[in-house]
C-alpha cells in the first residue's frame, strides 16, 4: 500500500514529540483527531507502530521502519515549497530565525527593527530555543548557534564569527568580590532542568570542585534579571553594537580559558538562498554579525 505524506508527518510529529498531545500542538490539531488517524493508520498497515505509555508514546519495531523515510519526505517537502518560493523576485513575507535565548534578546529582537526600517515588506519571527530546529526540514529558515560536530549536508553556513566571552556581574556583587576573583570565588547563576548540559555549566562543573549554582532558571531572561539584581554572575559575550542596551552588568577579570572564545556561525538550508525574503535576511545578518567582531 502506499503510504501518503499526511500519514508520515503524523508518524513523526508523534515520534519527535514523545506523545499525542505533542504532536497535536505541532500538527495543530486536536488530541483526539491525532490519536483517530493513528488508529485507522494502524489499522490500516496491520501493525501497532507505537506503544502507550503512562509518559507518552515509544516507537514499535515497525514504527521505527517508517521513521527514515518520514525524515526524508520532510526535507523533501521543505526542498519543493523553497524551490516554488524562489520564484518570488520580491523581498516579502516572514523569515524565521532561531537562536538561543540570549542572542534572541540581546540580538535578534532588535534586529528586527533595523529590518523593519530597511525592508518593511520583510516580517522576522524569531525562534527563542534551547533545541536546534532542523533547517533541512524548514523548521526555521535561518540559525545562529555554537558550529559543534558535522552539519547536515544541504545545509551551508552564511559566516562564522569569533566572540570573546567574559564573566558579567552587577556592580554591587563586584564590589563583594576579590579584587582578581577566581571561577570559585563566584557565585553562579545556573541553568535549572532539564537545561543541565547548556554551557557554561559543564565547564563551571569540571573546573570548580563540588560546583552549585546560587541560583537557577530554566528562562534566560529570569537569569538575566537575577544578575542585575546582584545574585550571581552569568556569562555574556563582550561586543559593542548598534542593538547593544544597557545591561547594568559589568566583566570580571577572569580568564576563561578555552571557553573564552566562541564561534558563532550564521547557518541555512543551501535551497534558503534561492528564496528572495531568506537571502536579504541572511546577507543583513551577515553583515552584523561580521560587526560584532570589531574590537
Amino acid at each position: 500500500m502506499n503510504i501518503s505524506w499526511d500519514d508520515l508527518r503524523l508518524v513523526l510529529a508523534i515520534a519527535e514529540a514523545g506523545s499525542l498531545s505533542g504532536a497535536a500542538k505541532v500538527l495543530q490539531q486536536g488530541q483526539p483527531t491525532v490519536s483517530r488517524r493513528l488508529a485507522t493508520l494502524e489499522h490500516q498497515l496491520g501493525s501497532a507502530l507505537f506503544l502507550r505509555q503512562p509518559g507518552g508514546v515509544a516507537l514499535t519495531v515497525a514504527g521505527e521502519r517508517l521513521l527514515p523515510g518520514a525524515r526524508k519526505m520532510a526535507e523533501f517537502a521543505s526542498e519543493a515549497t523553497r524551490a516554488f518560493e524562489a520564484s518570488d523576485g520580491r523581498p516579502q513575507g516572514l523569515v524565521r530565525v532561531t537562536g538561543s535565548p540570549s542572542l534572541c534578546f540581546e540580538f535578534l529582537a532588535p534586529f528586527a527593527g533595523f529590518l523593519a526600517a530597511r525592508q518593511p515588506g520583510l516580517q522576522l519571527e524569531v525562534l527563542s530555543s534551547m533545541q536546534y530546529l532542523d533547517l533541512a526540514r524548514g523548521e526555521a529558515d535561518l540559525a545562529i548557534r555554537l558550529r559543534r560536530g558535522p552539519q547536515h549536508p544541504e545545509v551551508t553556513v552564511v559566516t562564522t564569527v569569533a566572540l570573546e566571552s567574559a564573566v558579567f556581574v552587577s556592580p554591587t556583587l563586584a564590589a563583594r568580590l576579590p579584587r582578581k576573583p577566581r571561577l570559585a570565588d563566584v557565585p553562579w547563576i545556573g541553568w535549572a532542568p532539564p537545561f543541565e548540559s547548556i554551557p557554561p555549566q559543564p565547564q563551571l562543573e569540571a573546573a570548580i570542585p563540588g560546583f552549585r549554582p546560587v541560583f537557577t532558571s530554566d528562562n534566560y531572561l529570569v537569569h538575566f534579571a537575577a544578575a542585575q539584581a546582584g545574585v550571581g554572575a552569568i556569562l555574556l559575550q563582550k561586543t559593542s553594537h548598534r542593538f547593544l542596551r544597557e545591561r547594568g552588568l559589568m566583566p570580571l577579570p577572569i580568564d576563561l580559558g578555552p571557553w573564552k572564545t566562541l564561534e558563532m556561525s550564521l547557518m541555512c538550508a543551501k535551497s534558503a538562498l534561492d528564496v528572495p525574503r531568506i537571502r536579504t535576511v541572511a546577507h543583513l545578518l551577515a553583515k552584523e554579525l561580521e560587526l560584532l567582531q570589531r574590537p
